[in-house]
Order: C-alpha cells, then sequence, then structure tokens
C-alpha cells in the first residue's frame, strides 16, 4: 500500500498577486467571480499594492476615508487590474525604453599629437599603459598626457526590443516585508512565498514537526536562472567591469538551492532531506518528482516544495532575446496590425504569437502523506500521484522540442486513467499547457497534446495556459500551472485563453478545446489535472493533479466512514484557522517568518546510540531502520 501525496497549503506570489486561498486565481477569472469574492480578492490586491491602507481593521484611503470593498473596486478597479498581470516593465526594474549599456571610443589627439587630462591619482590604471605619462599637479590629482590615443568606454543608453513581462503587483516590493538586506530579489520572494504556503495550512508548524521524525520532513526547491541581481551573480560578474569590489555575500547567494537553503535556515529549522533540482523551465515538476517520491516511498511525510524566480533584468531579456525567444514591441505590432502594442496580450499562447513573455514568480506547495494529513486534520486541496519526466535524446539544436514530452504525457494519462478509470479521465479531466506563447509551441505542443488524446480516446480534452496572464515564470511556471488548476477544481472554472482573439489556424485541435473565455464545469466536475511543461535542453515533465473531491472519495474507502468523520471534524478547526490567516493577509499583515539566527541547534547537545539520534528542538528522536534491501545477498 502506497502512501498518497495529497496538498495541504499553498502560496506565493506572481503577477496575479498572492497564490493562497486561490486569489491569484481570481484574478485570472476576475470577469467570472459573484461580486463578493471579486471585491475580496481586489481589496486584497489594493492593499498589497498600496493603494489603500487598513486602520482599525479597516480599508482606509490616503485621507482617512473609510472604504467598503465595492468602494475599492469602484476607485480602484481599474488601476489594480492594470497594475498585474502581464504589463509594460515597470521602471522599478528597468527603463525598457533608455536601458544601459557602454559605448565604446577610441580617442586621439588632434593630427595625431598627444593630449592630456586631469583626473585623481587613485584612479590610474595598473600598470600604466606605455604611452601614458604622469604629472603630480597636487596630493591627489594628476595630469596624464597620452602619446597613442586610447580606448574609454562611456555610458550610453538605448530602447529595448522587449518591453513586457509578467511582474508581481505594481507597489508591491517583498523586501519590504521582513529585514531582507542584500538579499537577492529571487530569495526575497521565496521567503514571503514560502511563509504564505506554511501559513495557508492552518496547522503550526511547531504541531507538525511533533508529529515526524526529524528527518522526515523534506525541502525541494530551486531556481534555474540562479540569482542574477546586483545583491548575487549579476553584481559579481558586473562589479570589477563597473569598476566596484565583489561583496563576500554575491556568490554564495546566486546559487541555484539558495531558495531550499533560506526555508530550511530561515523559515522551517529543517534538519531532514534537502535538494534543488533544475530541468529548465521544468525544474518545478523536477522538484515535484522528488516530492513525491520521498512521500510514496516513506522516507519523508512532509514536504515544502517549489521555485523562486526572478528573472526580469536587463542581462535575461537581452539573453532570450538574442535567441529571439521573447515577444518584442515590433513582433506584436506585426500581429495586432497597430502602432499601438497592447503589452497585456504580449503572451498569446495557441495564436498568432512572436515570443514568450519573461515572468517573476515564487510559488511553494506543502505535501504530506494521507495519514498525516488525516491525522492532523489537514485541509486537502489536491494530490500528486505521479511526476513524469523524460529526455529528448539525440538533438540539433538544444533548445528545441522534442519526443520527450510525448512519453510524459502518455505515461500521465495513462497513471490517471489506472487510478480514476478511463471515463472520469475522458469525461473530467483537462490540461494545463505548457503554452509558452512561441510559434514553435503552439504547433509542437498542440500536436502532441491532439495526439496523445486520440490515442487514448480522449475527444474533448480542456486546454488552458496560464502564461496568458502571468507570463513564463521559467522554473516556476509549472508551479503557477499547479496553483491555477487548484483554482479551477475549487471553482470549476477552466480560464480561458483572454489574451488571444482566435486559436492559429496551424494548431492541432482536433480532440482539445481551447477556449478565449473562461468555461463553467459546475455541472460535470473536473476531477483531474495534468500539467504539462517543456525546457530548453529536452526537459519534459508532465504530472498527475487529482481533485479535492477524488481524495475524498479515497480516503473513505483507505480508512473507512467514522475515521473519515472524525477527520473532518478535526479539519474544521484547521480550516478556520486558515481563514484566519487569510483575513489577516488581505489587509496586510502577511506574518512573515524569517527566524535569523534564532533556535540555532548546539551540535553539542545531539545525542547518539546505535538505535537513534536525538536533535534538540525536535520531540521525535531519529529513529534508525531496520534495512533489509539486500538481505538476499549477503
Amino acid at each position: 500500500m502506497s502512501r498518497l501525496p495529497v496538498i495541504v497549503g499553498f502560496g506565493g506570489y506572481n503577477a496575479a498577486g498572492r497564490s493562497s486561498f486561490h486569489h491569484g486565481f481570481r484574478r485570472t477569472v476576475i470577469e467570472s467571480l459573484p461580486s463578493a469574492e471579486r471585491q475580496e480578492t481586489l481589496a486584497g490586491l489594493a492593499v498589497l499594492m498600496k493603494l489603500v491602507q487598513v486602520e482599525n481593521d479597516q480599508y482606509v484611503d490616503e485621507e482617512g476615508q473609510v472604504l467598503t470593498p465595492a468602494d475599492i473596486e469602484s476607485r480602484f478597479g481599474q488601476q489594480i487590474l492594470d497594475g498585474t498581470l502581464v504589463r509594460r516593465i515597470e521602471k522599478r526594474y528597468l527603463d525598457v525604453d533608455a536601458a544601459h549599456w557602454q559605448k565604446n571610443l577610441t580617442i586621439t589627439g588632434e593630427a595625431g599629437k598627444p593630449f592630456s587630462f586631469i583626473t585623481l591619482a587613485k584612479q590610474l590604471p595598473e600598470p600604466l599603459p606605455t604611452d601614458w605619462v604622469i604629472e603630480n599637479l597636487n596630493d591627489t590629482e594628476v595630469m596624464v598626457t597620452v602619446y597613442d590615443g586610447c580606448d574609454i568606454k562611456v555610458d550610453s543608453y538605448r530602447a529595448l526590443p522587449v518591453k513586457s513581462a509578467g511582474q508581481l503587483p505594481s507597489g508591491f516590493e517583498p523586501g519590504e516585508q521582513y529585514a531582507s538586506r542584500f538579499h537577492p530579489r529571487g530569495l526575497q520572494m521565496t521567503i514571503v512565498a514560502a511563509t504564505d504556503a506554511l501559513r495557508s495550512t492552518g496547522i503550526a508548524w511547531e504541531t507538525i514537526v511533533d508529529r515526524v521524525q526529524p528527518d522526515e520532513i523534506a525541502v525541494f526547491a530551486s531556481s534555474a536562472m540562479s540569482q542574477l541581481d546586483e545583491n548575487s551573480f549579476g553584481g559579481l560578474m558586473q562589479s570589477r567591469l563597473k569598476g566596484n569590489r565583489v561583496s563576500a555575500k554575491q556568490l554564495a547567494l546566486g546559487l541555484n538551492s539558495m531558495p531550499a537553503d533560506f526555508i530550511n535556515a530561515y523559515i522551517l529549522g529543517s534538519v531532514g532531506t534537502t535538494g534543488a533540482i533544475s530541468g529548465a523551465c521544468a525544474s518545478f515538476l523536477y522538484n515535484l518528482q522528488k516530492a513525491t517520491e520521498m512521500i510514496t516511498s516513506g522516507r519523508a511525510r512532509v514536504v515544502l516544495v517549489g521555485n523562486g524566480e526572478a528573472p526580469i533584468t536587463q542581462e535575461c531579456i537581452e539573453g532570450y532575446g538574442a535567441m529571439g525567444a521573447l515577444a518584442t514591441e515590433e513582433g506584436l505590432r506585426g500581429i495586432e496590425g497597430k502602432d499601438d502594442v497592447d503589452f497585456r496580450r504580449a503572451s498569446r499562447p495557441f495564436s498568432q504569437n512572436c515570443g514568450f513573455t519573461l515572468a517573476e514568480s515564487s510559488q511553494f506547495f506543502m505535501l504530506m502523506d494521507d495519514e498525516l494529513a488525516m491525522q492532523l486534520g489537514a485541509d486537502i486541496h489536491g494530490a500528486v500521484p505521479d511526476v513524469f519526466v523524460n529526455a529528448d535524446g539525440f538533438k540539433k539544436s538544444i533548445s528545441a522540442p522534442g519526443p520527450g514530452n510525448y512519453l510524459t504525457m502518455s505515461k500521465s494519462i495513462n497513471s490517471a486513467m489506472q487510478i480514476l478509470g478511463e471515463d472520469a479521465v475522458k469525461q473530467r479531466s483537462f490540461i494545463h499547457a505548457h503554452g509558452s506563447s512561441t510559434p514553435a509551441n503552439r504547433i509542437t505542443e498542440s500536436e502532441l497534446l491532439d495526439r496523445v488524446a486520440e490515442a487514448f480516446g480522449i475527444h474533448e480534452l480542456p486546454l488552458t495556459a496560464v502564461k496568458a496572464f502571468v507570463g513564463h515564470s521559467l522554473a516556476s511556471a509549472s508551479a503557477d500551472q499547479l496553483a491555477s488548476a487548484l483554482g479551477t477544481f475549487k471553482y470549476q472554472i477552466v480560464p480561458g485563453i483572454k489574451t488571444i482573439d482566435a486559436v492559429a489556424d496551424d494548431v492541432f485541435q482536433q480532440n482539445l478545446r481551447i477556449n478565449t473565455r473562461d468555461v463553467a464545469r459546475a455541472d460535470n466536475p473536473l476531477e483531474v489535472c495534468f500539467i504539462n511543461s517543456k525546457g530548453f535542453g529536452g526537459n519534459n515533465a508532465s504530472a498527475v493533479v487529482l481533485a479535492p473531491t477524488v481524495v475524498d472519495r479515497m480516503l473513505r474507502k483507505r480508512y473507512g466512514e467514522a475515521a473519515f468523520a472524525d477527520y473532518l471534524s478535526r479539519r474544521e478547526e484547521t480550516r478556520s484557522a486558515a481563514q484566519a490567516y487569510d483575513q489577516r493577509a488581505l489587509k496586510g499583515q502577511l506574518d512573515i517568518i524569517y527566524n535569523f539566527g534564532q533556535n540555532m541547534i548546539d551540535d553539542h547537545q545531539i545525542e547518539i546510540t546505535q538505535e537513534q539520534i536525538r536533535v534538540p528542538g525536535f520531540s521525535q528522536p531519529l529513529v534508525f531502520r531496520k534495512d533489509d534491501r539486500f538481505g538476499d545477498m549477503i
């Protein structure tokens, strides 16, 4: 009997806002929500974006006037919508109309004569060029005479062809939520996102820790691009070229394992298994596969899994742009046929498109085995029984798609059919496609999904693509997809790809249903989602995600009606605690967890015997397991 990995909490931040309690999902289907839920999400975004404040548990404007959620929607609704999802890159990242670069100049004197200039002595290069003659003017300044000319670099500015990205809501800065001095943006996002996921469970972390052994906790998180801003690898690589010093933090904080490391060190205090698996744009599913395998094998009982990615930097934009991978202003102008480009429609999966749209995102999910979730009364949002990963084999272009995705998707559908039966998959499943918004992807991914659906006798398979709303967040991309899928299970709405007017003629859709408007499924509730992800280098992954209604049926069968009824009573308390956090977060109280230098373990207090290890701060010992794996060989 295998343990079932169930999702008991999730959270994070992307261009749609806060993910926990489905607020990010709500933003993507805002037109299809009842007024109360729409206004609640808009009010939460208004606080996050600093458009309104909270005083005495009431929303107020800058003049102190009390506002209702309806007032917020009326006064700030359009501004909130305009400041979320994919949009023109804001100047807090960089000025896309005047991006900084350097121009090389060769300077010589008139008619080949020497020329002179004055500078500070401490700014002289080492060693001096052989044709430079130095004359001291005073204690600090020198006169330099140059005989053969020299090359210099001067500041210059130019417009970037790429001008859109999926950015966190305007005005929201994760680094302002805790003491984030010198932290790269990706790690700032990791701290606030992991906190959101942990708080969303409605169960105190200490309560969870007391129920498991120290090594039955695991964390898997990474960033595909590492950390690339001035506080990490970006600053490290630029420092000498800019005449600055490398700091002691830039190298270490740039590592792609830092999201997991920060969670262990500053949020959970975990001594369990940890890892940072990278697979380009499929990185989240790679980490999720490891998490599910740890739980199903019994090696872990609770796992926090996710990613943090902050690639909206000039270097990333120019790097992907040089590959022709990103949607450019000129390309979008050609598609829309008008001078004024609507950057909110830059990401256009499965339609006429010209490249993907970079995005920042950090998403985390708390997984438990089904038995622990039952014991704790955890609120279950879904389950992940399988994640499949396959490579492409021999390739010509390392960035081109390949056959590996046929394997991952086929195995995923086969797995779901074995668990739920053919009818459930044929009638009540849907796909969250990779949907990167490139011309190649719209053809190759639609063809493989259409062919796989036909092979399994599925002829009306709904397809959606969250990148239309939040852009492509690289390592976190499939985490964005999973968060959206959980929202569909909750509200039974499949988000339409609303950034397009029509599906492109070259898209394969004989067995797929791609809609440009939200589709309600309350009359035939969806029970399983397939998360599909493709990454540069031949990194392909697909996951099977079961709806919470399916998980409830499975738990009833495994544990019986009496035990399930007891679980439901415990779950009410959990839901109450979780909702209390949600209400605080909606009013700006994010309760960020950042335990810097707190509750550190004294190595000398660790107690070791031949049967177990006791670690200070953990109520249960780490008991050595009997290992008879190779008994037949000895």
